[in-house]
């Protein structure tokens, strides 16, 4: 089979490689000229990468983790110490920690939970576990049902005092969707807090040791090409051609600097590209189809993300750190957490902002400054007095649409990777897998999208020949972490 697929982020990347491993032939198609679209990465002039977001890797991606060994490149998970570390606020330059025992879960969430006396009171503790107890033990048909509430509104009903969400479920639901919790559904929260507190190492977090292009992309590229596939960048798809029952005849890829625009043909064809570009090349006469017209339903996030290079240490911190601030999200010093980013005496900040609704817009200029200004209430010692710190250079990198902003009631309409036409599907964290708009989404998309296409054209194997299987990993986040 040949296979042309649209789009080399991980969703079309991983389907590409799933795809070569069951000895078909994928040719991926990516309109920019870099790998990896939401986890895309470029070099400045100064050889420094800057990304397009702060990638975090969880032990409660089991197909992510199982994707890296198949790539034997698991030495390039820099994982960090199993905990979760906030700013406070009302205390500027110190964190409050949930640290979590090796010991099994969900007690070692528990622990963590009533070891930190910073945040939470014991009342809101117990509340908040009382209120957690449908989620885990009705599991993932309950989490699915919460989609009608947002999370302020799912708290609400359990009865959960209003100070757990401002102490951390702020910071939580801008690092999972990048809005606050009055517009995230329940079923996001529920799914990592079911994850995080059932696993052991669910909530235990990696960084990568360099860029996701050039450490992550790339080997999946060499091994989809080494066993026949392909992979071509400045390959924009411009139209969808149907034939006459409606099925796909053939893509038209964009001709760039003047040249002429091509026709691709395959057997079958993927669209990995994002929701907000699918929904513009829908054919017309897809339109008319119910499973299409449903991701009108779906839109994509915007998200901001900064890189600030700074002549001295801020924090000697090596892990993802919770800011609490009503402008960003997470951030982490890449100098201290990746490997070729280090740097023991100056600081890279990387800093996401969110909600970014209001900024996208927005000058480089006028978000540095509030940036910095937030940056101030953070590291109060490193930015008052005689000799404050310099930033020596800055990026800002701009996501107008990044993953499915996830509002109540958007479960429904994420499609599936088949569709009801014979030989086009879809591969994309906004599909319908349980790991929602992530990384883990994304490579479960692809893989599951790979296995669609391998069974509906088993008719081509021969008599007797067991099918390739490779859906989604059940093994716990342990067994992934080779523990």
């Amino acid at each position: 089979m040949r296979v042309a697929i649209a789009g080399a982020g991980l969703a079309g990347l991983s389907c590409a490689k799933y795809l070569t491993d069951a000895g078909h032939t994928p040719i991926v198609l990516e309109s920019r000229d870099v790998l990896g679209g939401l986890v895309a990465a470029w070099k400045d002039k100064d050889g420094d990468w800057y990304e397009t977001g702060l990638h975090i890797f969880f032990g409660a991606y089991p197909n992510m983790l199982q994707l890296i060994k198949e790539l034997g490149i698991e030495d390039r998970l820099q994982w960090k110490e199993h905990t979760m570390i906030f700013n406070q606020p009302n205390n500027p330059g110190t964190y409050s920690r949930f640290d979590f025992p090796d010991v099994p879960a969900p007690l070692n969430g528990i622990v963590a939970i009533l070891r930190n006396n910073d945040m939470l009171t014991w009342p809101e503790k117990i509340r908040f576990g009382i209120g957690l107890l449908p989620a885990m033990i009705l599991g993932q048909r309950y989490v699915e049902e919460m989609d009608k509430y947002s999370w302020s509104e799912w708290m609400k009903k359990q009865n959960i005092p209003p100070r757990v969400e401002k102490e951390v479920f702020i910071a939580m639901s801008k690092a999972l969707n990048f809005i606050n919790p009055d517009e995230i559904s329940a079923t996001i929260l529920l799914t990592a807090l079911n994850r995080f507190l059932q696993e052991k190492n669910g909530s235990k977090m990696a960084f990568l040791d360099g860029s996701p292009t050039e450490r992550l992309c790339q080997p999946i590229v060499d091994h989809i090409t080494a066993r026949g596939g392909e992979v071509r960048l400045n390959a924009p798809l411009k139209e969808i051609v149907l034939n006459d029952d409606g099925t796909v005849k053939h893509f038209v890829i964009r001709g760039l600097n003047g040249a002429e625009d091509e026709v691709f043909t395959a057997d079958a064809y993927v669209s990995a590209m994002s929701v907000d570009v699918m929904k513009i090349l829908v054919p017309t006469p897809w339109k008319e189809i119910e499973f299409f017209q449903k991701l009108e339903g779906l839109e994509g996030v915007p998200v901001i993300n900064l890189q600030l290079w700074f002549d001295r240490k801020l924090t000697k911190i090596d892990h993802l750190l919770f800011s609490r601030s009503p402008l960003l999200s997470v951030y982490a010093d890449m100098s201290n957490t990746c490997r070729e980013y280090a740097n023991p005496d100056r600081s890279m900040l990387e800093l996401v902002l969110a909600p970014a609704k209001d900024w996208i817009a927005k000058s480089d200029e006028e978000i540095l400054q509030a940036t910095v200004a937030e940056l101030e209430k953070l590291f109060p010692d490193d930015f008052t007095g005689d000799n404050p710190a310099k930033l020596l250079k800055y990026h800002v990198v701009k996501t107008p649409r990044s993953v499915y902003k996830a509002t109540p009631g958007r479960q429904e309409y994420r499609p599936s990777q088949v569709t009801p036409i014979a030989n086009f599907y879809l591969a994309g964290s906004y599909t319908m897998q349980r790991y929602l708009g992530s990384m883990e989404g994304a490579v479960l998309s692809g893989k599951l999208t790979a296995q669609a296409i391998v069974r509906n054209t088993a008719e081509g194997f021969s008599e007797g020949k067991p099918l390739p299987r490779f859906e989604e990993t059940s093994q716990t986040p342990e067994k992934a972490l080779g523990r």
